[in-house]
């Protein structure tokens, strides 16, 4: 299969020209063959999209989210993050099964596509229905299945992960990868902590983690082992892996500095950190340090959604009134936190995150012929901050199209709707 778009707007996030105004990309297979300025080579095309009025770019990447929570958005609003979780989340969670997880999962994959997200990292359980999610829609996702150190399935989770990794790490044309997904310090002891790290090592995957997403956390972490959570996981050797951390509200100077000298990549989730009232994270003093803080949504039932644009938004706006500084997460570098910077999260920034040749095609085009969208003097800008999720038009991953002029091509959007709406009713029933 050879696509060419033509005649198109570029942000290639490749540090090159930041925009090329008329451009030209040639797609063939999974890769990117070729990227342009100016008119088209001639050849033969299965498919050429014109590219008027449009920007192409990395698609969004989603480092940090729970996609079969879609299910209990709107269930459990405005409550304390623990007390969430604990009376509301939990409970209801355990009544979940695998057919459960598979629709709330191809809901989330719906709305992500239509949201412009091409790659998202997800910690949750029944991780096989995730997998053939995945496999069926045509995304590309890092999948972890959370671990739990304390409770009755403290075991299990280590048999499930094994198998997941065993079954699906580097499955679908390399669309499918693994992690293991220990949930936070305060639910894995050090020494089931020890265990995961000995089997990460095992099995060659590298480890997705929260960490210090409340004061209470930080506060009971510092009681138990007289460190933050970040120091008291350095200590244990937990980032001598590749580790992916979510959240990284509540940090020290030190902090910074560890997660800088050891490469953690973070995945900063503004919107659920503000409706959970968990804090705001030190981004811009992270990025200063040279830590690659990359973007997530966390769940639906925390943030409500899965927009990444809404995310960038806020990540920017957030740090601007709070450092009481407009300059600070330009558009520019809102963009990188939700692409590039995701890529170098997730270990994948050698073949995504940016439009070059030999990267996978996986990208989005945006339509800037909208009334929000006009004039045009800096197109970052018009993506970060006035851009909607009905900008975006097309969604191609590893070379295959998606979504087209809003239509989704690789599943059926109307059954997904139906089985998630007759699933959720039928949970809450229980």
């Amino acid at each position: 299969m050879k696509i060419l778009l033509d005649n198109i707007g570029l942000i290639s996030m490749s540090g090159e020209k930041a925009y090329v105004e008329n451009a030209y990309l040639v797609i063939e297979g999974q890769y990117i063959k070729e990227v342009g300025e100016g008119p088209a080579p001639a050849g033969e095309y299965n498919q050429v999209i014109d590219g008027q009025d449009r920007v192409v770019l990395p698609g969004f990447i989603n480092t940090h989210t729970h996609a079969a929570m879609t299910l209990l958005r709107g269930y459990a609003d405005d409550m304390p993050l623990m007390d969430w979780l604990e009376n509301k989340i939990w409970p209801l969670e355990a009544k979940l099964t695998a057919d459960d997880v598979y629709w709330g999962t191809m809901l989330a994959i719906t709305e992500m596509i239509r949201t412009g997200t091409v790659c998202f990292s997800d910690m949750y359980f029944f991780m096989d229905a995730v997998a053939q999610a995945v496999g069926k829609s045509g995304i590309r996702a890092v999948l972890s299945r959370g671990m739990v150190g304390v409770g009755p399935e403290s075991e299990l989770a280590f048999s499930e992960s094994r198998e997941m990794v065993d079954k699906w790490h580097n499955a679908c044309n390399g669309r499918i990868t693994c992690r293991l997904g220990p949930h936070a310090p305060y639910t894995c002891l050090p020494d089931y902590l020890e265990r995961v790290m000995d089997l990460g090592d095992e099995l060659g995957v590298g480890i997705h983690i929260h960490i210090a997403e409340t004061r209470g956390e930080f506060e009971d972490m510092q009681r138990l082992y007289g460190n933050t959570p970040v120091a008291h996981l350095n200590k244990l050797g937990l980032f001598e892996r590749p580790v992916l951390a979510a959240h990284c509200v509540h940090l020290t100077s030190e902090d910074i500095e560890i997660l800088k000298a050891k490469e953690v990549g973070v995945a900063h989730n503004p919107e659920s950190n503000m409706k959970l009232a968990s804090g705001i994270a030190p981004v811009q003093q992270m990025l200063d340090a040279g830590i690659r803080v990359a973007l997530g949504t966390d769940g639906a039932s925390s943030n409500n959604n899965l927009d990444m644009l809404q995310e960038m938004r806020s990540a920017s706006y957030l740090q601007k009134v709070h450092l009481m500084d407009p300059t600070v997460i330009p558009a520019y570098q809102a963009l990188q936190m939700a692409t590039t910077n995701g890529a170098i999260a997730l270990g994948l920034d050698h073949e995504i995150g940016q439009l070059k040749s030999g990267y996978k095609a996986d990208m989005i085009i945006m339509s800037f012929k909208q009334p929000h969208m006009l004039p045009v003097y800096d197109p970052m800008a018009n993506i970060v901050y006035a851009a909607q999720a009905s900008d975006v038009e097309t969604v191609i991953v590893d070379g295959n199209i998606l979504m087209q002029d809003r239509v989704i091509k690789a599943f059926d959007e109307e059954e997904v709707l139906s089985k998630a709406r007759e699933t959720a009713l039928g949970l809450v029933a229980k």
